[in-house]
């Protein structure tokens, strides 16, 4: 059985380099993500005052000394995000309640991102916004102050959006409650709750509400070990699911939060041998080791009740389809047109270009699967994801596909053509 290891949780690195700003006194953080958008994210931060250092290749512990609630300052240049769209939608809470003016930007993909979804409810708490460009997409001028209490229903579920209307709260020391129609990703709720604010959380129905109650005066600091990358590991199911690796393979500690561990299940509808061990917990959350063996795949269909647990792992998914038996089915997924790219549309396109029958819908594609070679070239549309799925597809034997953009991958997955490699070689 061939072990390997994936980097730190990306949505996890980025919550940790914010809260540990916010936080009084030091905080201690081990196995954050070196990639693009965790460093963006954290000069951006020290650009606004935060004393981070610099990202260690090898996931090392850095302590960062906490500016408190309030204690970021106006920028003397635009706070550049460059790709990450949590970074840029988690800050924006964050700036909403500071007493201080900044330019918030990014590189022309995330310039493309719709931002109205965050800033129309924190400018009803009392923040304030002028696009600078086109209406609702970067480059905006944010100017924080006083916020008021809130509460609010979310249209979908969105992790980005929740936490950056709890940080905004939190950072306006104004309570807030949130309505979602689904369960999203709940990694700012347990970190808040693990720095001493008051999240609670209730189940009702398929959906939830979250409210931030008395926001404390403070944040303790963290002492966080990041798990890996679920959604890093999903490709390496991947590889499994496509034969690109001879034998099983164990993945160590990958996060499992329960609110984004849906890809595990899908996987394993879909015919892929996959066991989850249980280890100890870290940075709040479940974390364990995932052993992968590969079996023949099926064709499933995916519901818009399965998309909120899986929707960062999709293109993996609809990549596996390609060898699963008979025509699988994707629905209620139209967040992925609002990604890093439209990935519905780069999903299509690029299938089509190396052979596979494939249908588009507004809300997802159905994928029919082939025992066919495959052969052509397709782009990765600056997208990590799509860039990470369909290098995989290349790897499987019988193949041979071009893929451009494979740098994108820098974004989430450092060294992951090197682990692509060593799975192909067993």
């Amino acid at each position: 059985m061939i072990e390997v290891r994936v980097p730190g949780d990306k949505s996890i690195s980025q919550r940790a380099l914010l809260l540990a700003t916010l936080a009084e006194g030091e905080s201690r953080l081990r196995g954050l993500l070196p990639s693009a958008d965790p460093r963006s994210t954290a000069a951006a931060l020290r650009a606004a005052g935060a004393r981070i250092p610099e990202l260690p290749n090898d996931g090392s512990e850095i302590r960062v000394q906490g500016r408190g609630l309030r204690g970021l300052r106006t920028p003397s240049a635009p706070l550049d995000l460059g790709n990450s769209g949590t970074g840029t939608r988690l800050l924006l809470g964050v700036l909403a309640g500071q007493p201080l003016s900044a330019v918030v930007d990014g590189d022309a993909s995330l310039r493309s991102r719709p931002m109205a979804r965050v800033t129309n409810p924190l400018a009803q708490m009392g923040a304030r916004f002028s696009w600078l460009g086109d209406e609702g997409r970067l480059p905006v001028r944010v100017d924080g102050g006083a916020l008021a209490a809130f509460d609010y229903d979310l249209p979908v579920a969105s992790a980005q959006v929740k936490s950056a209307l709890l940080l905004a709260g939190l950072v306006g020391g104004v309570p807030v409650g949130l309505t979602e129609p689904g369960a999203s990703r709940d990694h700012t709720e347990r970190m808040l709750r693990g720095c001493g604010a008051s999240v609670i959380t209730h189940v009702r129905g398929p959906g939830r509400r979250i409210e931030l109650r008395d926001p404390p005066p403070s944040l303790r600091p963290l002492d966080v070990d990041v798990p890996g990358d679920l959604s890093s590991a999903a490709f390496v199911l991947l590889a499994c699911a496509l034969g690109v690796t001879p034998g099983a393979v164990a993945i160590e500690g990958v996060g499992l939060n329960p609110t984004r561990d849906g890809i595990v299940d899908l996987f394993r509808r879909m015919g892929l041998r996959v066991e989850v061990v249980p280890g100890p917990d870290a940075a709040g959350e479940p974390v364990g080791r995932i052993e992968v063996g590969r079996e023949a795949l099926r064709a499933i269909s995916v519901s818009e009740a399965d998309v909120p647990t899986a929707i960062d792992e999709l293109p993996a998914l609809a990549v596996a389809a390609v060898r699963a038996e008979g025509v699988t089915r994707i629905r209620g997924a139209r967040e992925l047109r609002v990604k890093e790219t439209d990935r519905i549309r780069a999903l299509v396109v690029n299938l089509r270009a190396v052979g596979v029958e494939v249908a588009e819908h507004d809300d997802g594609l159905d994928v029919t699967g082939t025992t066919a070679a495959l052969r052509g070239a397709v782009d990765a549309f600056d997208d990590h994801r799509i860039a990470m799925a369909f290098g995989v597809l290349a790897a499987a034997p019988g193949n041979t596909i071009e893929v451009s953009g494979k740098e994108s991958v820098e974004v989430s997955f450092p060294g992951f053509w090197s682990l692509l490699e060593r799975l192909r070689d067993g």
